[in-house]
């Protein structure tokens, strides 16, 4: 059982559902003393279930029973109200504005500790435990490139794969055809609002790019070069998607 420190904050209200996923953060500011204050600051109307600081302290800010204000304007699997049913994990790190830095070892621990922890009372799939850059491509970019996901999945929470690169031309934004269809609809089918067109448009690069962030972090550029589209065939494979 994790060990929380109770920190209420005020930014929660009524589910409508029952948590099916979990949603991981950066705090993106200069500290988690700050980050924390914001979290419960009424006027700020933002929040999540935990804050999880550097040095591997587990903050509980809402009852996961309820909603709490994390994702914003949201998709993930169908799902157009991400805050509905996911439970927050905001993590202290200044993010790409302010000195982005990797996760230190006793804080990534911490999560662990804590994402099995909340599993063990709620039923959540590895396919819905994702960053926020996930579910709002187009605003977000946390927690990023530098968030040892592929950890998260060795230790049994998420989804991670390796594969040789798929032969081919990198596809990048300007292309059309087949292959950027194929690519569209297999970023669908893992769980991106991305309805496939055969063209590759910024929103097609911006979708890439948090793809990358989460399961090609080695490069985050928008491009679908071959180890790209490989790993999205082998994470739908692993996830028994069709």
């Amino acid at each position: 059982m994790t060990t929380f420190i109770e920190a209420p904050s005020p930014n929660f209200d009524a589910r409508t559902a029952p948590p099916s996923m979990i949603v991981l953060h950066y705090t993106g500011m200069q500290s988690g003393e700050a980050a924390l204050a914001r979290l419960r600051d009424p006027e700020a109307k933002v929040s999540a279930h935990y804050l999880v600081e550097e040095d591997g302290r587990v903050f509980r800010l809402a009852p996961e029973e309820r909603r709490a204000w994390h994702a914003g304007v949201s998709y993930w699997r169908g799902r157009r109200n991400v805050n509905a049913d996911s439970i927050g994990i905001e993590i202290v790190n200044p993010g790409h504005e302010w000195g982005y830095r990797p996760f230190p070892e006793v804080q990534v621990a911490a999560v662990i500790a804590l994402m099995a922890d909340i599993r063990s009372r709620w039923t959540i799939e590895d396919r819905d435990i994702v960053g926020h850059s996930d579910v709002a491509p187009a605003r977000k970019d946390d927690p990023g490139e530098l968030f040892p996901w592929k950890r998260l999945a060795e230790a049994g929470h998420g989804l991670w794969a390796e594969a040789p690169p798929a032969p081919g031309a990198p596809i990048g934004e300007g292309e059309e055809g087949a292959a950027v269809f194929a690519l569209q609809a297999g970023l669908t089918r893992l769980g991106y609002d991305l309805p496939p067109s055969g063209a590759f448009d910024g929103d097609t690069a911006t979708v890439v790019r948090a793809f990358q962030r989460h399961w090609r972090p080695e490069r985050v550029d928008g491009v679908a070069d071959g180890e790209t589209r490989a790993r999205l065939i082998a994470l739908l494979r692993l996830a028994s998607l069709p």
